[in-house]
């Protein structure tokens, strides 16, 4: 049997772009609402909700446990091609679901 939870956080990124595997010193706690059985594996999906920026938001997702995940806000860095790493706030929607 799975257990589903969901919510949402409004996110905004007002560091540089993170390129550092590991660094989560710029990430934000989620706790979930109710933590998930001990002993069961978690994965979240987040999704962007809404457009109020004109560049594209990447999200990175760290350190996923029963109690919550780190999140972060890391616009999108492809190739040579590199953002500021700046984002206006954002409705970051979450499930998060045992495996």
């Amino acid at each position: 049997m799975s257990f589903i939870q969901t919510g949402k956080i409004e996110l905004r990124s007002d560091n540089a772009i993170e390129t550092t595997g590991g660094n989560t010193s710029t990430f934000t706690r989620v706790t979930f609402p109710t933590p998930f059985p001990s002993g069961t594996e978690v994965v979240v999906f987040p999704l962007t909700q809404t457009f109020n920026g004109p560049e594209t938001p990447g999200i990175r997702i760290h350190e996923v446990t029963t109690t919550g995940f780190l999140i972060r806000m890391n616009e999108v860095y492809a190739g040579s091609a590199k953002s500021d790493g700046k984002h206006t706030t954002e409705t970051i929607g979450w499930l998060a679901s045992t495996v």
